[in-house]
């Protein structure tokens, strides 16, 4: 975690020591997190699992899935991890298979993967950015839903979380169409909610703020960007991926059992919404 002027160490301490309780809400739950080897998806899995999951990983990359799946295994989770590039549909086809196989059926789904290939405003990127970020950010996040929808109806209810950002609420500049991409995602979980109520399928949807990982580089590299990015956060400091893990957990919980359609923020106070 990046420490901000007047932050205090026992007030750092105390989130990463709340973040590091779990429960066990999702015992006999199998969760499937795509993007889920490093960051904001990795700590994700992790809670997941924490909290009782049986939880499928993946990334494009095999060596990551492997390093990825020997840690949590290593720390008492029950994991399991297949490459997926998610905008692969043989990729998608067998990342859900895996997880039935391992586990016999599929409760949960969150969809975190992204990607940002260009930094700039909205009307400067590329055609071939744009088609890339909407592609995987949106049209992937549809599809994943879709093809996980018959496995989680097979359990008679279950959850669907798409990671999408603050920035779909207010646009940052050098993300201008990535920003455009994670507020279509507020639309599809609005829309695929409203379908799956009935079926006691909740879609729901975490909005966080500036997460202190290798992604967001662009946003916190050099100290002229972190110090402009910190001066929009009114805690003052950038979230912990774990801190985002949290949030989700509850939404795929029962704690969260009447919460469908909605988007939660987790931005350290950054202005989103009335």
């Amino acid at each position: 975690m990046l420490r901000a002027i007047g932050q205090s160490s026992a007030t750092i301490m105390n989130s990463r020591n709340l973040c590091s309780k779990a429960s066990s809400r999702l015992q006999g739950k199998v969760a499937v997190v795509t993007a889920s080897t490093d960051g904001i998806g990795y700590a994700i899995a992790e809670r997941l699992g924490q909290e009782g999951a049986k939880v499928v990983v993946s990334s494009r990359k095999e060596q990551n899935v492997a390093k990825a799946v020997d840690k949590l295994s290593k720390a008492g989770l029950d994991v399991a991890g297949i490459k997926c590039h998610v905008a692969n549909a043989a990729d998608r086809k067998a990342l859900f298979e895996k997880a039935v196989q391992k586990y016999g059926g599929i409760d949960i789904l969150v969809s975190n993967a992204a990607v940002n290939p260009e930094v700039g405003a909205v009307l400067d990127a590329s055609e071939a950015a744009w088609d890339k970020i909407f592609e995987v950010n949106v049209k992937c996040s549809f599809l994943l839903a879709k093809e996980a929808l018959p496995y989680i109806r097979q359990r008679k209810g279950g959850s669907i979380v798409f990671v999408s950002s603050i920035a779909g609420f207010q646009p940052f500049s050098l993300l201008g169409a990535y920003s455009v991409s994670k507020t279509a995602l507020f639309g599809l979980t609005k829309a695929a909610s409203q379908d799956l109520a009935s079926e006691n399928i909740r879609v729901n949807c975490v909005a966080p703020g500036i997460v202190k990982t290798r992604f967001s580089a662009a946003l916190h590299e050099s100290e002229g960007a972190q110090e402009a990015a910190l001066s929009t956060i009114p805690m003052k400091r950038f979230a912990e991926p774990k801190e985002i893990a949290g949030v989700c957990a509850f939404l795929v919980s029962n704690d969260a059992s009447y919460i469908t359609g909605e988007t939660i923020i987790a931005s350290g106070g950054m202005p989103s919404r009335l």
